[in-house]
């Protein structure tokens, strides 16, 4: 009877936790691995979350129209081990961005390097860069 409920809540656990868990996606399936562009701008807001940290910047095109871009990064774990904190973005910095262009068109890339307000280049732990570990 007790190996009964032990089981039954265990159960119970992995129900609640497929419940909760976001859904996640290939790189493949949302981005361009062929399209890759730079991106100057002003970071808007900052989401240090997971499954993957995303940060805004207003880009202003060649007729001076500003756009808000989304940029997906690696986990949050990923970018400390690759020399991220969590205020190395702000609101207001301006950096430059290499990213990769969603398929559907959206205003939102995967970034695969940026460089930050205070001039480091930092990799963005891309899901397309996994077989480089990061690396260029």
């Amino acid at each position: 009877m007790r190996i009964e409920k032990v089981l039954l809540g265990i159960s119970m656990c992995l129900l609640l936790f497929v419940e909760i868990m976001p859904a996640h996606h290939s790189f493949t399936a949302e981005y361009d691995s062929a399209k890759v562009r730079q991106f100057i701008g002003t970071v808007t807001k900052i989401e240090w979350t997971n499954p993957h940290a995303r940060f805004y910047l207003d880009v202003k095109d060649e007729r001076g129209t500003v756009t808000n871009w989304n940029f997906e990064l690696g986990t949050p774990l990923m970018l400390r081990k690759l020399g991220w904190k969590a205020d190395s973005l702000k609101v207001g910095d301006q950096v430059t961005v290499e990213g990769y262009l969603a398929k559907d068109g959206a205003k939102m890339a995967n970034a695969r390097s940026v460089t930050l307000a205070d001039g480091r280049k930092v990799f963005a732990g891309s899901s397309a860069d996994t077989t480089s570990g990061g690396k260029f």
